[in-house]
């Protein structure tokens, strides 16, 4: 097992309860819905150690992970879809610019984007946000399985060629494990740079 002493350490719903900003941390945002918890379980080879739910939008709150000593994983809020009013939605776009622009620990963006439906204005926002601090970006193109081998691979170059040179993208399934090790292996390249 790669991440032998992974744990969760602390989730926060303000700058103020953010773990201290040292080491490095990669982030993982997607739209509710997207397969983010499934995503990072399977990249941590944990099986539940993000919380997965049948109702979309159940993160809320920015969730850190201890991965070894110095090195984290944040679970941001799923966006787009979950039921939260519109003064939720607000805070929510306040802390996560806050976050991008404030953390020096940050090194990296995993954005996790559901295959059939492709990059979608929020995820454009995400990326806005990453790019505007410089943060390197991978994109995983979950549920691959959902569709024929042909349509993910006309999938993969639509988006390749939609983000240029903003992001690298991958196919990944978390129900069958494809993609798992070059998603475990971007995350270690963001963790491991300077």
């Amino acid at each position: 097992m790669m991440y032998p002493d992974a744990a969760f350490i602390k989730s926060a719903n303000a700058v103020g309860q953010f773990v201290p900003d040292e080491g490095a941390e990669v982030a993982v945002a997607g739209r509710s819905n997207a397969g983010k918890s499934s995503a990072i379980n399977v990249i941590v080879n944990r099986r539940r150690f993000a919380r997965t739910s049948k109702t979309p939008g159940r993160t809320q709150l920015v969730n850190f992970f201890a991965l070894a000593p110095g090195r984290r994983l944040v679970d941001l809020p799923g966006y787009g879809y979950a039921k939260v009013s519109d003064a939720t939605r607000r805070h929510w776009g306040v802390l996560l610019s806050t976050y991008f622009e404030a953390r020096g620990s940050l090194r990296g963006l995993i954005l996790v984007v559901d295959i059939r439906r492709g990059l979608t204005e929020f995820d454009e926002r995400m990326l806005a946000f990453a790019a505007s601090v410089e943060l390197p970006i991978h994109v995983l193109l979950t549920k691959a399985d959902k569709l024929k081998r042909g349509q993910a691979a006309t999938a993969l170059l639509t988006t390749r060629k939609a983000l240029g040179t903003r992001a690298t993208v991958q196919l990944f399934s978390a129900l069958n494990r494809d993609g798992e090790e070059e998603a475990r292996q971007r995350l270690e390249d963001m963790l491991s740079t300077a």
